[in-house]
């Protein structure tokens, strides 16, 4: 696996597709940290670390509304290993209409590109998910 991090994506897309209450993947701090800000911004219901075969995975828990629909609509990788994206603090591209969120990678951590903003950190434009 070259990208972790578009691992994640589509395993996260994959599992949304097929209306899976939850997939597991990988361990690693910066996966964490993502599915942490996608968890406060309300597009899954929960994260966990779990261990299985002796290797630390994340359990991501899905989140639907009452008809079924899932929360995430859309998720892309933006920069990617061989084509990075950085922007400054000004420049960084507002999601539809604020009904979505951009993750960056800071100096600070991992944030959301509204908090970036607002804080006035620029850095990479990991993803951005609706």
């Amino acid at each position: 696996m070259n990208d972790p991090i578009s691992d994640m994506l589509t395993r996260i897309r994959n599992a949304v597709g097929a209306r899976h209450a939850r997939t597991d993947i990988p361990y690693s701090g910066m996966k964490l940290a993502m599915a942490a800000i996608l968890k406060e911004e309300g597009f899954i219901a929960d994260v966990a670390t779990i261990e299985k075969g002796g290797f630390k995975w994340l359990r991501v828990t899905l989140r639907y509304d009452a008809d079924g629909n899932p929360f995430v609509s859309g998720i892309e990788r933006v920069s990617k290993p061989g084509k990075r994206v950085y922007s400054r603090h000004e420049e960084i591209p507002a999601m539809i209409d604020g009904l979505g969120v951009t993750i960056i990678s800071t100096p600070r951590g991992l944030m959301t590109g509204r908090k970036a903003r607002k804080t006035r950190i620029g850095g990479e434009i990991v993803c951005s998910v609706w």
